[in-house]
């Protein structure tokens, strides 16, 4: 009887794998693994910068384009070059110096006091109080009101002839002031709402700091003597000094892009314009009024683009201030 010697069919039972097959997965599977453990932080951070590119990194160029054209809003495909006529326009325009002032003395009135009553508030609810739960609430409430309910409602406080605010001055001998038209009450009355808007929430970021020191710093102070108001000013304000400059920082944001509550202030078309005398315009009332009234998109990218370099010099400067300091201490 012969022995057949043919070569069994590929694949049959107790045939061997092609040399190198165990290998290659093995390759396959460290090459998986090296994509996704170094892939997968960029995968995670990835929507972010999508959104990001999408809805600020596009439009920041885009407007710096419309920046040196001539565009009317009602022809947005037609635009004609001008370079930077817009801004030697702009630094010229009498109204841009003054909105750019008044954005700074708004933005001080509003943001000095605001801090600083923040900064008391929250030393306050620092403390073991009873319902320190509702009064840390109760302070997050104006800002979760809308500015334009906000706004309105002071705008009737400081109404001329039926306001609650001159009625209030009425009784210890105040003639009725015209909040509106009066230069310095119009934007006392503006930074008094963002005062109220805002200094709950700053005091909660501050109480949020404070909570982090440690408590053995305070009675260390207290055993070597100090009162209340030296460790305040030894031991907490130097422990938020980090808190602070955000909480400076993010009010300077907040100053520059000024809008809702001067536009609802004005009560109609002096609204736009800042009142009659363009006494209390900002830069962001500037904006709205050349793109939305006079319809030059061109000259409202050009505000835009102004307000941008404002905020990068501010920071500049704050920088500056912080390192000055940094050495003299």
């Amino acid at each position: 009887m012969a022995i057949s010697t043919s070569t069994p069919p590929h694949g049959a039972a107790g045939t061997a794998p092609p040399a190198g097959t165990g290998g290659d997965r093995q390759r396959r599977r460290t090459l998986l693994h090296r994509i996704d453990l170094r892939g997968a932080p960029y995968a995670f951070v990835a929507p972010f910068f999508i959104v990001f590119a999408a809805f600020s990194f596009y439009p920041l160029i885009y407007t710096s384009w419309i920046s040196l054209h001539r565009v009317e809003l009602s022809t947005l495909n037609l635009m004609e070059w001008v370079g930077f006529d817009n801004y030697t326009a702009l630094w010229d325009d009498d109204r841009f110096w003054n909105a750019l002032l008044n954005t700074i003395t708004i933005g001080v009135l509003s943001t000095v006091p605001q801090l600083l009553m923040a900064l008391g508030l929250a030393h306050l609810l620092n403390y073991r109080l009873r319902g320190s739960t509702f009064f840390r609430v109760a302070a997050l409430t104006p800002y979760a009101t809308s500015v334009g309910a906000a706004a309105l409602v002071f705008t009737m406080l400081f109404e001329r002839d039926f306001g609650m605010i001159n009625w209030m001055l009425s009784l210890v001998g105040v003639d009725n002031i015209d909040w509106e038209n009066n230069k310095w009450a119009a934007q006392t009355a503006i930074s008094s709402i963002v005062i109220w808007r805002w200094t709950g929430y700053n005091a909660l970021l501050y109480l949020a700091a404070m909570q982090a020191i440690p408590r053995d710093r305070y009675e260390a102070a207290a055993i070597d003597g100090a009162s209340r108001w030296q460790q305040f000013l030894t031991v907490t304000v130097p422990g938020i000094r980090s808190t602070i400059v955000f909480t400076i920082v993010l009010s300077t944001i907040g100053a520059t892009q000024l809008f809702g509550e001067p536009l609802i202030f004005g009560q109609g078309p002096n609204g736009i314009t800042g009142g009659a005398d363009n006494q209390y315009q900002t830069l962001g009332l500037l904006l709205y009024e050349e793109g939305w009234k006079n319809y030059q998109m061109g000259r409202a990218a050009t505000v835009a683009w102004a307000m941008f370099l404002v905020l990068i010099l501010v920071f500049v400067v704050q920088r500056v201030v912080k390192r000055v300091l940094a050495r003299k201490a």
